[in-house]
């Protein structure tokens, strides 16, 4: 016997999300993005549905080895580059490409001797101010770079960070792009630029290489809705109604009694808590859908159980099949409503869920 909640992952949708890039961008190459296990879909099951991408990009090294264990042969990319000495043999060995952030690791590339050739994507900071050379000093470090024997192709790339705005206040895409292109001017190499954000907001951007990554999910980046971008879910969380408490006026629900009946009503409690990865702080009114309804949670989340509020559902019972998120019910509306944003939720799904793949 198992427990009554299902995370059904749909290779179908996720295909036709990756088709969705390549129309939007023709001319691009796509770095498929499945960091933290795919957004929580499966590094495996991302290599079936992904197979058309010509490159997969991700932050974890051990990952990366995987998907070359498995048989994938296109390009790999690290996000966040190596982090120590010793990692560098292995990524030449394995073909793995990586990012160049800082001097530090510029000083490890010159200490190091390899066998084999590796191909570096040369990362600027053009006002995200996490990773990256300032522009100022985009220059000097791919002059170090060029001095390596071993580096073989140099591409440049940047992030932005409010791509899923036409043209934010504080950093605009287009300035973003005019500091990369001033300090890129002349250079031969690919250009590696977009990511979700920018492929369905910025299309026309001149870029080689785009990086989609919540988009293939069918979440959105912000914008619209992932439905107004033709995107299809590809995670539906469902769980059901494993009881049925009938609540009087005054009566308070779960932990810490923060919600009370304010009248008579019926509370259906389901099978899913934080620990299975639903938001903790998703608050009263976070929508759920039961028997096709959609409905509200009331009290507080906790580690195994929610309680909704059944009243727009008379025919509810135990047994009832509730979805969390997913089809009918789309991630980025469940996670505003709890205070978060849908790659979270993705991101977080724990290891107790039943996994299950559909097409």
């Amino acid at each position: 016997m198992t427990r009554p909640l299902v995370a059904s992952i749909d290779i179908a949708a996720m295909q036709h999300n990756l088709s969705v890039v390549r129309s939007t961008v023709p001319r691009a190459k796509i770095w498929a993005v499945v960091k933290a296990n795919a957004y929580g879909h499966g590094l495996e099951r991302s290599v079936r549905a992904f197979t058309d991408a010509d490159g997969f990009a991700l932050i974890e090294i051990e990952s990366a080895i995987h998907l070359r264990e498995i048989g994938w042969k296109k390009p790999i990319l690290l996000l966040e580059g190596f982090f120590y000495p010793h990692e560098l043999p292995i990524l030449a060995r394995y073909n793995i490409a990586f990012a160049v952030h800082c001097d530090e690791q510029i000083d490890m590339l010159e200490k190091a001797r390899l066998e084999m050739p590796v191909d570096v994507h040369l990362k600027m900071n053009t006002g995200m101010n996490r990773l990256g050379f300032l522009p100022s000093e985009y220059g000097k470090a791919l002059e170090r770079l060029k001095k390596i024997p071993y580096v073989r192709n140099i591409s440049y790339m940047t992030h932005f960070a409010n791509s899923e705005a036409e043209n934010h206040p504080v950093l605009s895409v287009a300035e973003q792009l005019r500091r990369f292109d001033s300090a890129t001017q002349g250079l031969k190499g690919d250009r590696n630029l977009s990511n979700s954000g920018a492929i369905l907001l910025h299309p026309g951007i001149r870029t080689d290489w785009v990086r989609p990554g919540i988009m293939l999910y069918g979440g959105t980046p912000g914008g619209k809705t992932a439905e107004q971008y033709g995107l299809k879910p590809a995670m539906t969380l469902k769980s059901e109604i494993i009881q049925i408490q009938h609540i009087g006026e005054g009566e308070a629900i779960g932990y810490g009694s923060i919600f009370t009946a304010k009248n008579p009503m019926t509370v259906g409690v389901v099978a899913c808590g934080y620990a299975d990865g639903y938001p903790r702080m998703a608050t009263e009114g976070t929508p759920v859908i039961v028997n096709g309804i959609k409905t509200r949670l009331v009290g507080r989340v906790s580690m195994d159980m929610i309680t909704v509020d059944l009243t727009p559902v008379p025919d509810a019972h135990v047994g009832s099949e509730v979805t969390l998120w997913g089809n009918g019910l789309p991630i980025d509306e469940v996670a505003e409503a709890a205070g978060t944003v849908g790659y979270e939720l993705m991101c977080a799904l724990s290891l107790r869920p039943r996994i299950v793949e559909c097409w």
